[in-house]
């Protein structure tokens, strides 16, 4: 009885711990939703309000109307497309060979895609900005879109671990009928791997919602700007800091990954793991 006690109260106490650690995590989100139903005059009051007087609707209304949101979102929806596709294409097809296949040099071409990994790519930054000047790419989604369909090496690894996964025997009773190496890639592994790509193709759409940086380095139009960098622009463009504004903004900003995870959280978590084949 003393042992099933003390069970209950270490799972009770572990239950609580999360539960404090996880209204800690969500608070600052929080925070952000409701300062968007906020007046300018309420971000002022001393000590500050957790919540609002009432909800202010206007500031999304004003931020429709005084920014060019729909256009920052149709630009960032292209990014995520964009990238999103090239990187689904690209790291599921080179990662194929390095888990499927046997050739020579196969470890040593999957240890040089690890290693590069470990630059970090703000060091590479100045190359590509020197590249894609000569290229006439400055100012255009290209800079940020064509490099996703050369493989990214962390999406490479884990297609390649969760191919891994799969029993060879599905290959070769493939090629007994008659299967190419394509036909095995298209008919075999790419369905049976639907749980990393939809892992991978989150992440990569959450990744790209909320880059800041390399949009901020290679476009400079107020029209080609996604969600990200418009945001940064649009505080820059008033004489007062419109703290409800961009609260209003940013909460509109958190809504596509927050719905992307609710809807993925299974295969994320099934992707993640590598499961596999069951």
């Amino acid at each position: 009885m003393q042992g099933c006690r003390r069970k209950r109260y270490t799972s009770m106490h572990q239950y609580l711990l999360m539960v404090v650690v996880a209204v800690v995590m969500f608070f600052p989100i929080l925070w952000i939703i409701l300062s968007s139903f906020k007046p300018m005059i309420e971000f002022s009051v001393f000590p500050p309000r957790i919540l609002p007087s009432r909800l202010y609707w206007q500031n999304y209304a004003e931020v429709f109307a005084n920014s060019k949101l729909l256009v920052y979102l149709r630009n960032t929806l292209i990014l995520i497309v964009g990238n999103t596709i090239g990187t689904l294409l690209s790291s599921s097809m080179v990662a194929y060979p390095l888990a499927r296949m046997r050739f020579k040099g196969r470890e040593v071409i999957f240890s040089l895609i690890l290693m590069t990994m470990m630059v970090p790519g703000y060091v590479t930054i100045i190359p590509q900005y020197v590249l894609f000047k000569q290229l006439g790419w400055l100012d255009t989604f290209l800079p940020i879109i064509v490099p996703a369909f050369f493989a990214y090496p962390y999406n490479v690894f884990l297609f390649r671990q969760f191919y891994r996964t799969i029993p060879r025997e599905l290959d070769e009773a493939a090629k007994i009928d008659g299967c190419s190496e394509w036909g095995v890639f298209l008919r075999i592994i790419a369905p049976i791997s639907r749980p990393i790509f939809i892992t991978i193709g989150t992440l990569s759409s959450i990744f790209w919602w909320n880059e800041f940086f390399i949009p901020m380095v290679f476009i400079n139009s107020e029209d080609l700007k996604p969600l990200s960098v418009g945001i940064y622009s649009f505080s820059r463009t008033t004489f007062v800091v419109r703290w409800d504004l961009i609260m209003a903004m940013a909460t509109i900003m958190l809504l596509l990954p927050m719905a992307l995870f609710l809807l993925a959280r299974q295969y994320i978590t099934e992707g993640i793991k590598t499961t596999g084949f069951k």
